[in-house]
């Protein structure tokens, strides 16, 4: 459980059991929201409830509710107390988001017997050639266990159903087999069927007359057999739609070696804790994030972030759990466990995207939440109207029985669900982290796009070029060292670049201690170190005479020039350069070539933010922005009647992230970025945006043509089940090969990859300023 406001404070997540339709699912979501503050979403294709609810509802309490409704429920355990606390939070969503289990044992020992039982009866009742002396017997007796075992689950949940005053897909199947196998009992021992010398020619069309009553034992031992054996593909099917997430939790190492004083041993991941030391060697997944601390390697993050090459490594670099040492050895130093990792981010991140519904879904949902009652209306309907119009009592039970079986609210239910498992987990294939329905169908519209530079468009990864002194100051190294000193409290890679260069120039890590830190996002960081007052920050027009030259140098460089005052003082001007990113000169041209504008929002100086603009063919810059400012602008821009979505990396690109129609962060941000982003570009590849608005609009036309299938076969197989015009096994498979067309249309969502264009010359590697 997470807390996430105060009326709904907690979600808490439930296996559901028994639910075949979307029927079901309404069903489901109407007992929970019965109780007081509470709101839930059921999912048919992972057979999880997602419930928001008040601290004063337990989970239990939930899981009450959902029995009381006629379907299993189960609370999740609370984690064992071990130091595996948080690893186990971390790897619930993992196990938990997978409930799309395969058939069990049972069902398919039940398949094949009904199967086995099936054939025979199937044969003789449709290939006339084949009918014997009293073959019809044989068929009542291969049809009579199959009616009742075959067909038992259908029957429980019926009646199940019926005590909870329910009727859901199971229902009509169960009446469907009853209607037949009661109708042929009849036929056999009153109606004349029962004759030794008895021939029954087979039509894909109901017949109806004659001296003798039909048997309609293929239809009984039909609908059990094609349902069966459509759901259990269904469920293979189903199963293989969550194949990327279970790909991402399988990453999850469960033992590490841990090196204290020289000593190596194994432990189990959960021991694990941050700060220690461990070893990762050769062909060895990385157990969790970390920081090269000595040894060096290439590392294979093809499934973590999507990146086909593998990176080299080296120590003081980051390396991400989950990924596979492809060369040497390599000592890692933990920075975080469990809940914290990144994997766990991402397969947290998948779960609660598949959990969502579309627009399109819901309202599916709640037309299937009367679909099984008006159905049952209908096949009375039908019996009645050919009854009281003088027909054969035969035909009318047909119509009944085909209007029956051929009904098919499991599509409805599977058609969104489906589509956002097999895209959600392609997109985490892929680098591509969508928070949901809602974010998916907001970046299919979205029509403006407002960039951030440093980390977005640009690397990120700050070099100093030049440290101008101040004549009669307090000398290069001594403001370096202060600057260095101040900056390590900093997130900007503008300040973990001052820390770095001093590092190396002084050959020594800064070691004063700072005090009265403060950082004031988009302009500076200051605080107080060995008793001087400390400011590191933007370099505005009213800088010391002697700084001056060294300003026009950097602007003329499209560098960044940073001022660094002690005690209200000048005493040095940095410059500072970071490189566009690969990449970035295709990615603003896909994006503009799907209807999408960019627009570049910079805390820079107006001759920097012109020239990235000018090398990228944007023509909309804003420089000098604040955090204040670029949420501004994107209130303006959303005023125009403009969907704005925000790509940003950090602190000060929270607020326009939060406020846009669309938040997009960079996976190399910082956590205030990602947590407030409905998009997490993984692999930080800013062409990654123009796959994620590609891969929403598939998803979203995938998931248009599953609904529309859906209505579609209804509106059309009901009218001719009711007219006579559809035999009954004939509309018990037609009814399973909808459900297979909805789940196989979605499957191909799995193999989706993003058309390339050709690629044209990029700019990376020209140096620019970047600003905070």
């Amino acid at each position: 459980m997470t807390a996430e406001g105060t009326e709904l404070a907690l979600t808490t997540d439930l296996v559901v059991g028994g639910m075949t339709c979307a029927a079901c699912v309404s069903r489901v979501e109407k007992r929970l929201a019965r109780i007081e503050g509470v709101s839930a979403t059921v999912n048919l294709a992972t057979g999880r409830a997602r419930v928001n609810h008040p601290p004063t509802v337990t989970a239990e309490d939930l899981a009450a509710a959902v029995r009381r409704a006629g379907y299993s429920a189960e609370a999740p355990a609370p984690p064992p107390c071990a130091p595996s606390e948080e690893q186990t939070a971390a790897a619930q969503p993992a196990r938990t988001a997978v409930t799309a289990e395969a058939p069990g044992r049972e069902e398919v020992n039940r398949l094949l017997v009904t199967a086995l039982l099936s054939v025979p009866v199937l044969l003789l009742s449709m290939v006339p050639a084949l009918q014997f002396r009293n073959w019809q017997w044989l068929c009542f007796v291969l049809a009579a266990p199959v009616a009742v075992w075959g067909a038992w689950p259908f029957h429980a949940r019926a009646v199940r159903g019926l005590r909870h005053a329910a009727a859901t897909m199971d229902t009509l199947v169960s009446l469907g087999v009853v209607a037949s196998f009661s109708w042929s009992a009849y036929a056999l021992f009153l109606g004349g069927a029962g004759d030794p010398g008895m021939r029954m020619p087979f039509s894909l069309l109901p017949s109806a007359g004659g001296e003798v009553a039909h048997v309609y034992l293929e239809a009984a031992v039909g609908v059990p057999l094609f349902v069966l054996t459509g759901r259990f593909l269904e469920s293979r099917a189903r199963r293989g739609t969550g194949e990327a997430l279970r790909s991402l939790a399988g990453l999850a190492a469960k033992d590490v070696t841990v090196r204290e004083d020289g000593n190596e041993r194994l432990v189990p991941i959960g021991q694990l804790r941050a700060g220690q030391e461990f070893v990762v060697r050769p062909g060895e997944r990385v157990a969790t994030d970390g920081v090269v601390a000595s040894g060096g390697s290439a590392v294979d993050l093809s499934l973590v972030t999507g990146e086909s090459e593998p990176v080299e490594v080296g120590p003081g670099e980051p390396v991400v759990g989950g990924a596979v040492n492809a060369g040497g050895l390599l000592v890692v130093r933990a920075t975080a466990v469990g809940a914290d990792t990144q994997l766990a981010r991402i397969t947290r991140m998948v779960t609660e995207a598949q959990a969502g519904k579309a627009r399109a879904q819901r309202l599916a949902d709640t037309v299937a939440g009367v679909f099984v009652p008006v159905v049952l209306a209908l096949a009375v309907t039908v019996l009645g109207f050919w009854l009281g119009a003088g027909a054969d009592p035969q035909a009318a039970v047909t119509a009944c029985v085909a209007v029956l079986v051929v009904a098919c609210p499991c599509a409805l239910g599977l058609a969104t669900p489906t589509a956002l498992m097999a895209a959600t987990g392609r997109g985490a294939q892929l680098g591509l982290l969508v928070g949901g329905p809602r974010a998916l169908e907001t970046l299919r519209h979205v029509d403006t796009v407002v960039l951030d530079k440093t980390g977005t468009l640009t690397t990120g990864r700050m070099t100093v070029a030049r440290v101008t002194p101040v004549p009669d100051g307090i000398g290069r190294e001594r403001a370096l060292s202060l600057a260095a000193a101040v900056e390590q409290g900093s997130e900007h890679p503008l300040g973990r670049a001052v820390v770095a260069y001093a590092r190396q120039e002084l050959r020594r890590r800064p070691t004063a201690g700072v005090t009265g830190f403060t950082a004031t996002a988009g302009l500076g960081v200051s605080g107080v170190v060995e008793g001087h007052r400390v400011e590191v920050r933007a370099a505005g027009v009213d800088l010391h005479p002697a700084l001056d030259r060294a300003l026009a140098e950097a602007e003329a460089a499209a560098h960044t020039p940073v001022l660094v005052r002690v005690d209200g003082a000048d005493q040095a001007l940095i410059s500072l350069g970071d490189v566009l990113r690969p990449g970035s000169y295709r990615a603003v041209d896909r994006l503009r070539r799907l209807g999408v504008e960019p627009v570049l929002a910079t805390g820079d100086r107006d001759s920097t933010a012109a020239r990235v603009g000018a090398a990228l063919g944007i023509t909309e810059v804003h420089a000098h922005c604040s955090p204040e400012d670029k949420a501004q602008l994107v209130r303006e821009l959303r005023g125009r009647g403009l969907r704005v979505a925000v790509i940003g990396d950090g602190v000060n690109d929270a607020g326009a992230l939060a406020g846009a129609d669309l938040g997009i962060a960079m996976g190399s941000g910082t956590d205030v970025a990602i947590g407030a982003a409905d998009v997490t570009l993984v692999r930080g590849d800013i062409e990654a945006v123009a796959d994620a608005v590609l891969l929403a609009r598939r998803t979203l036309g995938t998931i248009r043509a599953n609904l529309a299938w859906a209505f579609g076969y209804n509106a059309v197989t009901v009218p001719l089940a009711a007219v006579g015009w559809l035999n009954p096994m004939v509309a018990a498979a037609a009814m399973s090969v909808s459900s297979l067309m909805v789940v196989g249309n979605s499957l191909r969502l799995r193999t989706w990859r993003p058309a390339r264009p050709s690629r044209r010359a990029d700019t990376g590697g020209r140096t620019e300023g970047v600003g905070r």
